[in-house]
């Protein structure tokens, strides 16, 4: 079977198994729902005996595997975004100070104010994009992509510099807020918080999709990409805006999820290759996949306990990617 034929069926396939991941998830937890009961549940009138599963299902757990869904696309379709820019498969949306702006936001909002959902997360969406803007004004004096690069990582030393001193700045009860967030959840998931979310980012991704032709282009590099007709200038600001867009209100709902934007992406791309006509929407489906299976992970690791869901990325997450490298296997 040639490639471009596998392509579309390795997109189909992870589609599919990312149906079965909500399918599972939705029906697990501290109270297991079983699968059979699931269209009655979403369709028809439950049994007198079924109450409970439908408000279970209904009001807690679907919001919030859907959510995972969203969530680990839009990080994961960022971060292939990121890896065509930069021509490299090791890069992620943090790269350019996108998370660290989001967390000192949120920090500032925990230690500076009130604190409560509906402070912390626009401060912490005001902290992306400003560190976002940030590094391209002072990365764009630079040619290429290493002056964002360069100013990135200046800002994220800054902002997590700005954090350590917040941090050492909090309360106890703020203390123990700070540790939860950065640790990463999903637990605040709602009908509403997806509502506006969940257009918002697969807009946002559709049009990353769109981008595909670009993004080969940048990867054969900025002379050839250049002489194919692409501006580069003004596609690394779109780029980079849409990646802060997706990211920033992510980040301020979920905290901070690690390796899902570097470690998707990268399979996505030995699995595929590196045309991002097939690269990004697997991306997308596959960063959905990702997230969803590592929030069922720590709802039913520790049942009745959950587990912060940054754990479990990063446990999982880091020790996979330093398999892939000590097999020797290529990176891009």
């Amino acid at each position: 079977m040639s490639w471009r034929a596998s392509a579309p069926r390795s997109v189909a396939l992870i589609c599919l198994a990312l149906a079965i991941a909500v399918l599972v998830a939705s029906a697990s937890g501290a109270v297991s729902i079983p699968l059979r009961a699931l269209p009655a549940l979403l369709w028809g009138e439950p049994a007198p005996d079924q109450v409970l599963w439908r408000n279970v299902l209904i009001d807690i757990r679907l919001p919030r595997v859907l959510f995972a869904v969203v969530a680990g696309a839009g990080l994961a379709v960022s971060g292939a975004a990121m890896q065509a820019l930069f021509r490299n498969p090791l890069a992620e949306p943090g790269l350019i100070g996108i998370t660290a702006g989001g967390a000192l936001g949120a920090v500032g909002a925990i230690v500076l104010t009130a604190g409560g959902f509906w402070i912390t997360a626009p401060a912490a969406f005001a902290g992306s994009l400003l560190a976002t803007l940030c590094a391209y004004a002072v990365g764009r004096r630079v040619p290429g992509v290493a002056g964002l690069l360069l100013a990135g990582v200046a800002i994220t030393a800054v902002a997590f510099s700005l954090i350590g001193l917040l941090t050492f700045m909090a309360n106890d009860a703020q203390l123990r807020d700070l540790t939860f967030w950065n640790m990463g959840s999903l637990a605040r998931a709602n009908w509403t918080l997806l509502a506006f979310l969940g257009p918002w980012v697969a807009l946002l991704s559709a049009w990353m999709m769109t981008q595909w032709r670009a993004m080969n282009a940048l990867l054969l590099g900025e002379r050839e990409a250049q002489h194919l007709g692409y501006a580069l200038k003004p596609l690394r600001v779109r780029l980079v805006l849409a990646s802060a867009l997706i990211i920033g209100p992510l980040v301020a709902v979920t905290g901070s999820i690690v390796f899902v934007g570097l470690v998707v992406p990268h399979l996505a791309r030995m699995t595929l290759g590196a045309n991002h006509r097939w690269l990004l929407p697997a991306s997308v489906a596959g960063g959905g996949l990702a997230l969803v299976l590592a929030d069922w992970a720590s709802r039913v690791a520790l049942t009745p306990a959950e587990l912060p869901i940054g754990l479990v990325t990063g446990l999982v997450g880091g020790p996979f990617f330093l398999w892939l490298l000590a097999r020797g296997r290529r990176v891009g």
